[in-house]
């Protein structure tokens, strides 16, 4: 009961959009309580592999971008040139609670730094220093609904007229090296590789880590979304399960 209302005091929080998040006892109680109860949660799925972690000395001299290396939108040339101070990440679906993000209030929360190697799927790999919040501890403090399945990752840019979007199973998305990634290198997210958030789902091929992240959606079914295949490249003959 107590950690219930810790996370609903914690949801009342980020709506009300406080200032001063990270600066008071009891949001440090929100966000232990929130961390504890995703470990809990992923003990209740299972114990599932990592993906190899490198060295900081292993990383690559230059992370290359791919597909999208920008958005072609006047919104997101002004978030960048204001250093994405108002850009959001909403939570919405079949969750107890809805929350938009901003980056202060995602960096505020507890953070995970690994050195992983990207595996692209046209046969090129880097790797990278990614830090940023676990998506689980997100997801346990939105409050997921028991008959959730997949996780839809929303994303600011286009191919081909075509909005980008990409999902995972509940699996991948409490897996505890699955981040919502605001830094590379120790740095900022450059625009080439997902400025300012992108989503690292680190046992699959690279396009399931999808880049200029607006929203998470979590939902029960994927018929109706896009293509119904699950993703931008899924529809259009990639597999939904990238594995590596």
């Amino acid at each position: 009961m107590r950690r219930r209302n810790l996370l609903a005091a914690g949801a009342a929080f980020f709506a009300a959009g406080c200032s001063k998040i990270g600066k008071t006892d009891w949001f440090g109680a929100i966000v232990d309580s929130a961390t504890s109860w995703h470990k809990f949660s992923h003990r209740a799925i299972g114990s599932l592999p990592l993906a190899p972690e490198y060295d900081r000395a292993d990383v690559s001299p230059f992370f290359r971008g791919n597909g999208s290396q920008t958005v072609d939108t006047d919104a997101y040339r002004a978030a960048l040139e204001s250093g994405f101070a108002d850009w959001t990440l909403k939570v919405s679906g079949m969750v107890d609670r809805e929350l938009d993000l901003s980056l202060d209030m995602l960096k505020a929360l507890p953070q995970r730094t690994q050195v992983t190697r990207h595996d692209c799927v046209e046969g090129w790999s880097a790797i990278g220093e990614w830090t940023g919040p676990q998506l689980g501890t997100i997801l346990d403090m939105a409050g997921i609904r028991s008959d959730a399945r997949f996780v839809l990752f929303r994303c600011a840019d286009t191919l081909n007229g075509a909005e980008y979007y990409e999902s995972v199973d509940m699996a991948d998305a409490m897996h505890p090296q699955t981040i919502v990634a605001h830094a590379l290198n120790g740095e900022a997210l450059p625009e080439r590789n997902g400025a300012p958030l992108r989503v690292r789902i680190e046992r699959q091929l690279g396009y399931k880590s999808a880049k200029y992240l607006t929203g998470v959606e979590v939902v029960d079914t994927l018929e109706g979304i896009g293509g119904g295949e699950g993703g931008y490249w899924e529809d259009r003959g990639y597999q939904w399960y990238a594995g590596i």
